[in-house]
């Protein structure tokens, strides 16, 4: 019991805050009154799958990638590198254009980036639109996939 209890507060905590080092998780959950080891945290972020991408502050944080998909690997972000063409921001939207019959794929791949306030996202055979509710929450987004690509 005390591990789900423990691991569901890694995830609430990952899903609130950009959590960039095992040490502030461990922190994070020292101070919510979990008694718990590095090496502990270790082994959860293992079980849980959490990998790191690129936060809406420029850092690295821990994410969640649905366990059914096998993750953002280097060989899906150079793929995504290599299918898009650009990204642009327009109001609240951001628009990636990518080669065509590509960007399900480029959309698939977004979504496991977990980035923070999407409303939702649609792709069409050359195009992906992704809706936020506010201009600097696409900026942050769009910023954060624009470093992705490198």
């Amino acid at each position: 019991m005390a591990r789900s209890l423990r691991q569901s507060k890694i995830l609430e905590l990952i899903s609130t805050r950009e959590i960039e080092t095992q040490d502030e998780l461990v922190s994070l959950l020292k101070a919510a009154n979990f008694d718990i080891t590095q090496a502990t945290i270790s082994r959860d972020i293992k079980e849980l799958g959490l990998i790191k991408v690129l936060g809406s502050e420029g850092r690295y944080k821990y994410a969640l990638v649905d366990s059914g998909d096998q993750g953002v690997s280097n060989k899906n972000i150079n793929l995504f590198k290599m299918c898009v063409i650009s990204v642009k921001r327009v109001g609240t939207v951001c628009l990636i254009r990518t080669v065509k019959q590509f960007a399900s794929g480029v959309c698939s791949l977004i979504d496991k980036l977990n980035l923070i306030d999407v409303l939702g996202s649609t792709c069409g055979d050359d195009c992906v639109t992704i809706y936020f509710d506010s201009e600097q929450k696409a900026i942050s987004a769009t910023n954060t996939i624009i470093d992705v690509m490198g």
